[in-house]
């Protein structure tokens, strides 16, 4: 007797959405959880360590750019099938070519490069996807599908790290194909869920238009420092954990990184269930204002874990940043659409990519001239001045959220009405 399998719905859309947000985490923050095995066995210097990031961010950001003018045109199905596809390939590269290229860093950055093109597909079409669904409250919506990039990322740092410890770091090309499963799996997902078609190019607003209305120009600010504010601290946790503060690599990864991830992840789930309840932009107004103080008590805190609590709760003031910034965009103009999105990404992407690289030429910068920058009595004051430099970044978060929320109460021509 044959038995139909019960049609898929939108819940399984969200899924497949929850998930592609746990790829791009394991896309972003499997590789700087090896970046002290690289620095060992490849000999990279803290700079070439931060070009890295650099380097996944800014080919995520074209990524972006190329999503924009595309992505309505592929299909949103079939960009999302794509965009696992880079990251299928780009982790088993990252496993394979640093070991067989005559440059080990040459290898590290062709496979980073793949894996950014997936992240950067992934981030410009999954906000847009979950925002057309329906739904009575989007903006909590929106945050609780970011927080499974919260949680993907603590996965991603608990069983690697559980994983190095077992195996040894000698294996440590094995862990990109236990991750690669991952988008693997969510492949099939995207393949048969139901999608909402969006509305045709002419009755949404083009990238000049958005870019016209001063408003939005302030919402790409916020992502910009969005972006730095998060990536700066997440990306270089493990490595600040382990060097600046001199505590052993597992006890470093389980208290930097992923205790900011679960920070973040409770962060943007609470707001996912309350978020109906709170004020958005004066939230954003209170994250940029703690996210300094995170910078500020990691650089200065006199004791080592007290430094490290600091990096671990600027989690909690970055959770809001992104996913709020987006939600608050798509408020302010309900007709912005994938540009919109894609604009927002690019910017966020820009933020995520300078933030960490700023951070590694400091870091380089007072490791090379240790005359010019005084040590700090805790000492690890390389990385430390690297970290303080990024502080304009959740500085300028504050500017930001005061401006944009000057301009949703004093002029209602700022915002898309028709």
């Amino acid at each position: 007797m044959h038995t139909s399998s019960k049609p898929l719905t939108y819940t399984h859309t969200r899924h497949a959405c929850y998930m592609g947000y746990v790829t791009q985490a394991v896309i972003n923050n499997l590789a700087p959880l090896l970046f002290v095995i690289f620095r060992k066995q490849f000999g990279l210097s803290l700079e070439e360590t931060g070009r890295l990031i650099l380097i996944n961010f800014g080919v995520q950001l074209i990524a972006d750019i190329l999503a924009v003018k595309c992505m309505d045109k592929i299909g949103w199905r079939n960009a999302a099938i794509l965009s696992h596809v880079f990251c299928i390939v780009g982790l088993v590269c990252l496993s394979v070519l640093p070991n067989v290229l005559p440059s080990p860093y040459l290898g590290l950055i062709l496979s980073i490069v793949i894996c950014a093109l997936g992240g950067g597909l992934l981030e410009v079409l999954v906000s847009p996807i979950v925002e057309a669904l329906p739904s009575e409250h989007h903006e909590s919506a929106m945050s609780l599908l970011h927080s499974f990039y919260c949680w993907g990322q603590v996965a991603t740092v608990l069983l690697s790290t559980l994983f190095l410890f077992l195996l040894g770091e000698n294996l440590w090309m094995l862990l990109p194909l236990f991750w690669v499963l991952v988008p693997f799996l969510n492949l099939f997902r995207f393949r048969k869920v139901p999608m909402i078609t969006p509305a045709p190019d002419e009755k949404m607003m083009s990238v000049k238009e958005l870019l016209s209305r001063r408003l939005f120009l302030t919402a790409l600010l916020l992502m910009l420092c969005s972006g730095a504010s998060e990536l700066t601290m997440s990306q270089w946790s493990s490595l600040f954990a382990e060097q600046g503060l001199h505590l052993p690599k597992v006890l470093g990864d389980v208290m930097g990184p992923c205790l900011f991830a679960v920070f973040m992840g409770i962060g943007r789930t609470l707001y996912g269930v309350f978020g109906q309840k709170i004020n958005l932009r004066l939230s954003l107004l209170g994250c940029g204002a703690l996210c300094t103080l995170c910078y500020l008590t990691t650089v200065f805190a006199p004791w080592p874990f007290l430094s490290l609590f600091g990096c671990a709760f600027c989690g909690f003031s970055v959770s809001l940043m992104w996913p709020g910034t987006f939600s608050l965009s798509a408020a302010a103009f309900p007709k912005g659409g994938s540009a919109m999105f894609g604009m927002l990404a690019v910017f966020g992407d820009m933020g995520a990519s300078l933030g960490p690289w700023i951070a590694g030429i400091v870091s380089d910068m007072a490791e090379s001239m240790p005359q010019a920058f005084p040590a700090f009595p805790s000492g690890g004051s390389a990385m430390k001045y690297g970290i303080l430099a990024a502080v304009i970044f959740p500085m300028l978060m504050i500017v930001g959220a005061l401006f944009f929320r000057s301009f949703r109460k004093g002029s209602s021509s700022e915002h898309l009405n028709t």
